[in-house]
This record gives C-alpha cells, sequence and structure tokens, in this order.
C-alpha cells in the first residue's frame, strides 16, 4: 500500500509523503516513552507561528541537534550550545524556542524525580475514553479543551514554556492522548470499537 492508497485526514491527504507517513504511523498512536514525550512537547512548541510541515520536515534535525531529545543530555545544554542551536539550519533557529526546550528538559527532569517518569506526569490529563468522539471532518476538531487547559496550566505552573492550551491539545492528538482521525479515514475506521 502507498500512502496513495488510502482516505486520510485532510490535513495530510495533499500527497506530501513526509506528513501521510506521520500521520498514517504515528499520529494519535499512543505514545508512552519519556524521550519520545519530550521530543513531541518540544516539537509542538517550536511549531508555534509555523507549519506543522515545515516543523516536521525539520524533524532530523532537531533529533541531531538535540541530542535524540535526551533530557539530561539537553538540561545540560550551556551557552556554547546555544550558540551552536542558533547557527544550525536544521532546527528553528529562535533564542526563545532554543531557550524553552532546554529550560523544559530541565522541568521533565524535575518531573521525573517527582512522578517516576514524563509519561506518568503527562497521560494523567488524558481525558477518558469515553469522551474521544470521532467527527465528521478536521472543522470539528477543537483546538483546545478543558484537558489541554489543565495540562498548559499545570506545565506552566512548573515553569514549561511554548505550553499554552493550543499547543498542549496538539501535544495530546500527536501522542495519542486523544485520536482526532475523522470519520472516513482509514486509521479511524481501524480503530473502531478499540477507543
Amino acid at each position: 500500500m502507498t500512502t496513495r492508497d488510502v482516505s486520510r485526514c485532510a490535513w495530510a491527504g495533499d500527497g506530501d509523503e513526509l506528513m501521510a507517513r506521520y500521520h498514517d504511523q504515528e499520529w494519535g498512536t499512543p505514545q508512552h516513552a519519556d524521550r519520545h514525550l519530550f521530543e513531541m512537547l518540544t516539537l509542538e512548541g517550536a511549531q508555534a507561528g509555523l507549519s506543522w510541515r515545515t516543523i516536521l520536515n525539520k524533524r532530523r534535525g532537531y533529533r541531531g541537534a538535540f541530542a535524540g531529545f535526551d533530557p539530561a543530555a539537553v538540561a545540560a545544554f550551556g551557552a556554547a550550545d546555544v550558540a551552536r542551536l542558533l547557527a544550525d539550519p536544521g532546527i528553528v533557529r529562535n533564542r526563545a524556542k532554543v531557550a524553552s526546550a532546554i529550560g523544559n528538559a530541565q522541568r521533565v527532569l524535575d518531573v521525573q524525580r517527582e512522578f517516576g517518569s514524563l509519561d506518568a506526569y503527562l497521560w494523567r490529563f488524558a481525558p477518558a475514553a469515553s469522551l474521544n468522539t470521532r467527527r465528521a471532518s478536521t472543522a470539528e476538531v477543537p483546538a483546545t479543551t478543558l484537558e489541554s487547559d489543565a495540562m498548559a496550566k499545570e506545565l506552566k505552573r512548573r515553569g514549561f514554556k511554548f505550553v499554552g492550551s493550543t499547543i498542549c491539545y496538539a501535544f495530546m492528538q500527536a501522542t495519542g492522548m486523544v485520536d482526532d482521525h475523522v470519520s472516513g479515514c482509514f486509521r479511524a475506521e481501524g480503530r473502531r470499537g478499540k477507543r
């Protein structure tokens, strides 16, 4: 099966192979590895004001620049690392976003010490499975929810940056805390009865 052979959510169905693969293999699939959760929190924050396509095209660059999203390694980044990152065309070279990724890695370490894992901490905000309803189109998918509001408020309280409610909801979608594949998408059809 090629990425052109199926019906998918509109945002991933325009023929862009990278977007289609991301949609087909990752988006909306429950993720629990701390490194992956930190990666997605970083990438969703980096997207602020940009398109997801831009970030997805830079994902490999981000993985190299940010030590494979090892929170301990990123938390130890200093001034020389910041200079290196701001000169790296493989990522979004925005000083506030670079600083937030480093600061957020430090906050991740705090969360891991307190809760045992980033996974245990973040998944507390996932809505009950019964609240995941299949929508007819992407126009019906919300930008924020009460759960993403709560996540954003708590992350900000802990000192995380670039974690507004819209970013948190996109993070929830990306990591499978919510399943927003719309009716008619092959991923939605394959999940009937599995919510």
